[in-house]
């Protein structure tokens, strides 16, 4: 099947070869090139009749009584093209075209295509191109006077027109005469039998050559214990590392102490800094794994967010083409603590030859890459490819029937009473829930409208926390093209499929430090998509940190901040942005979405990464004349600690939602290690602390990858250390509090 595969390839690409033939059978009865000597002239006799003119370095010459073509180059590096359409019969499936050419005082352009030719090319009847397409008959030096030419191609189906295009491209000088242009069918026979004997004999030969690689390839591995020789850059020749050579540009040998290691800089914003290199594959490899050490300092992403640090990988066939197939890229956006192990793990297409290797600053703004000790060897395929077939479980599991809303099913609209929360009807509602993470971070996610479904339906929750983001709203990320429409319409499906279930869904804008007028911005006009909603509540703000009440309150300057930074996750640019502006306060964010008429409840985060409700009740609760009332958000993580002081004084006057929460066996690195307790003595003490109080709650996160993660993979598989405590606890189970914190 693989040989199959590649001479499929090479058959393919024979097509596109021009062939000259001795024994092709002209239909001469048939002539597609109409007046293709240029004696006949137009109604003004000022050029051939039925032939296109040319723009510029065109004209119509008679010598000694014969008409003929001529392109000459005016200046150097100027294009000189005459541009024909020829239709085509229905029935062809081969053509010979034959003319007569004179070239004269030609000097090549810059590059060695920049020649004297004839371009072809197939478009069909909606003047699209179609493949494959005949090679260019060039010519790169002058003619001893008039000689004939002539070619022979396939016609692929669906061609409707021929493009016919002889040009002096982009030469320095010259002048290319054209004359007696036929065009007519032949059998295709002769050309396809030529055709694949030219595939097979070439296909006989990739595979020779392939295997003598592959025999190299495992030399190589035995001898350096890698398929990449030398990757530790310590074996010299001529004082530069053996298999390796001068490096130049933006790379470059460096050395400290007795280390050599290669190094790729940023030389100027925006330009790709890259090594090539390329790897023969051992033959029976079916995965390879990569490992490295890098360094990476002064990093400043670029334009777009994969503007980055990255090593890209991609393969070759043994034909030398790219195959579709490549791993995604390890890349990393921010600087490194000195030199980090890194490494890879991928699958290997059938009908690799070759891996290329890229490692790159990709068109970042600036930086430095320092790479060293890497190593590329045959892996065991085995978990690989139990991550894909997970991997295409996930996406079967995705899908979420599109429904239409049924008011019927949807829950009465939520107001406070006191430090309760209530529906229309005066009975008490216990918001209980997950946090559907990833909104946030990308804007096509889609994974949220599942994780709804499954948090209602199968975790007995009763409230979805949806983070999501001003900027993606409108579409500005570098993402979107729509203006925002397609990441609005997944969260009104997120919202629609709560409201069919009969639970509530809290829209948090995930956002940090303070109010700006920009997030009052964007709670008008989200307001007015949820006015009234009887499902939909508004967290004005993630987690306001670094303030003080009076500035949370009623706004003031935000300037730097210290202590501890809970921030790590964020890149630079958005550190920055949240210091050194006059913020609003939480007051007018309130007013914002009261300006619209939405009377749905709003949440109301406290300080200290929302850690901190004590201002609360001292004064500096926020007023709703007109709303259905204001719940105050708390967060709390496992290594945070005075649980009764920072939430209780202010949960005996109003109603706490407890917006994040919860713990995982993996240490977060901005928080000391030993300030992190386990999880299985903390959960089950909060979620009792939780039920004591009855706290409203969504538990972080419904998400795989976002810590503490309640959910191991995206068949919602809770993890033993707190997804399924919080499961637990949605399904009803009571859970003593041993000891507060």
């Amino acid at each position: 099947m693989f040989a199959m595969r590649i001479l499929g390839n090479i058959l393919f690409a024979l097509t596109i070869i021009p062939i000259l033939s001795l024994s092709a059978l002209a239909d001469d009865s048939v002539e597609i090139a109409p007046n293709g000597s240029f004696e006949i002239p137009n109604a003004e006799a000022t050029w051939p009749a039925e032939w296109s003119g040319v723009k510029v370095g065109g004209s119509w010459e008679t010598e000694d009584g014969n008409r003929f073509l001529r392109l000459k180059s005016p200046q150097p590096g100027e294009m000189v093209m005459l541009y024909q359409e020829i239709k085509l019969p229905t029935d062809v499936s081969a053509l010979k075209l034959t003319w007569k050419q004179r070239v004269s005082d030609l000097k090549k352009g810059k590059n060695s295509w920049f020649d004297a030719r004839i371009m072809l090319e197939f478009i069909d009847d909606q003047h699209q191109k179609v493949s494959p397409t005949p090679s260019a008959a060039a010519t790169g030096k002058d003619t001893a006077g008039w000689v004939e030419r002539e070619v022979e191609f396939l016609v692929p189906e669906g061609a409707y027109w021929l493009k016919f295009m002889p040009a002096l491209f982009q030469v320095e000088s010259g002048t290319f005469d054209l004359d007696d242009i036929s065009l007519k069918p032949i059998d295709p026979a002769p050309l396809r039998e030529e055709m694949e004997r030219k595939a097979q004999e070439r296909l006989a030969k990739q595979q020779t050559d392939a295997a003598k690689r592959r025999e190299k390839a495992q030399a190589t591995l035995e001898q350096w214990g890698s398929l990449i020789p030398n990757g530790s850059f310590t074996e010299q020749t001529k004082g530069l590392p053996t298999a390796w050579g001068k490096m130049s540009g933006d790379l470059s040998w460096q050395t400290e102490g007795e280390n050599t290691f290669l190094r790729i800089h940023s030389s100027q914003p925006g330009k790709l800094a890259m090594l090539y290199r390329t790897f023969d594959i051992p033959a029976g490899t079916t995965a390879l794994e990569l490992t490295w050490k890098q360094r990476i300092s002064e990093l400043k992403t670029g334009k777009m967010p994969w503007h980055d640090a990255r090593i890209m990988i991609e393969f070759q066939g043994t034909d030398g083409k790219k195959l579709a197939g490549k791993p995604s890229p390890a890349y990393t956006q921010k600087n490194t603590d000195g030199w980090v192990e890194k490494s890879k793990a991928f699958l290997v297409p059938e009908d690799a030859l070759t891996v290329i290797l890229m490692p790159s600053l990709f068109e970042v703004t600036s930086g430095t890459l320092d790479i060293d000790d890497l190593t590329l060897k045959p892996a065991s395929p085995e978990p690989l490819l139990a991550a894909a077939k997970l991997r295409e479980e996930e996406a079967k599991m995705r899908e979420v029937p599109r429904e239409e809303p049924n008011p019927a099913n949807w829950p009465k609209m939520l107001k406070v009473v006191g430090n309760r929360v209530q529906d229309t009807d005066g009975n008490d509602v216990w918001l209980q829930g997950v946090n559907a993470g990833g909104l946030e971070t990308l804007p096509q996610d889609k994974q949220q409208i599942k994780s709804t479904v499954v948090a209602i339906d199968e975790w007995k929750a009763n409230c979805v926390r949806v983070p999501i983001k001003d900027e993606f709203w409108y579409g500005q990320s570098p993402y979107q093209n729509d203006g925002g429409k397609e990441y609005r319409e997944t969260i009104d499906r997120i919202v629609n499929l709560a409201a069919n279930r009969g639970a509530y869904v809290v829209l948090d804008l995930h956002r940090y430090r303070a109010p700006k007028q920009e997030y009052a911005d964007f709670w008008k006009d989200c307001a007015t998509v949820y006015k009234n909603h009887p499902v939909v509540l508004f967290d004005l703000l993630n987690e306001p940190h670094g303030i003080t009440w009076e500035v949370w309150r009623n706004g003031g300057f935000v300037g730097t901040k210290s202590g501890t930074d809970e921030s790590a996750f964020l890149d630079e640019e958005d550190k920055t942005k949240n210091q050194g502006f006059e913020s609003i306060g939480m007051q007018a964010l309130v007013d914002a979405v009261r300006s619209t008429g939405a009377k749905n409840i709003v949440i109301a985060g406290g300080l200290a990464w929302c850690n901190d409700l004590t201002g609360i009740a001292e004064g500096y609760a926020l007023d709703d004349p007109t709303g259905n009332g204001i719940m105050y958000s708390w967060h709390t993580y496992h290594w945070h600690t005075d649980w009764e002081k920072r939430v209780l004084p202010a949960a005996a006057k109003y109603p706490i939602f407890l917006g994040e929460v919860g713990a995982d066996i993996k240490k977060m690195d901005f928080i000391p290690a030993e300030a992190q307790e386990d999880p299985y003595t903390w959960v089950p003490d909060m979620l009792g602390f939780i039920q004591k109080h009855h706290i409203h709650w969504t538990g972080w996160c419904f998400h795989p990858k976002a810590s503490p993660i309640m959910i191991s993979d995206w068949k919602y598989t809770p993890t033993p250390f707190w997804g399924q405590f919080a499961k637990d606890a949605l399904g009803g189970k009571k859970f003593e509090l041993k000891r507060t914190r």
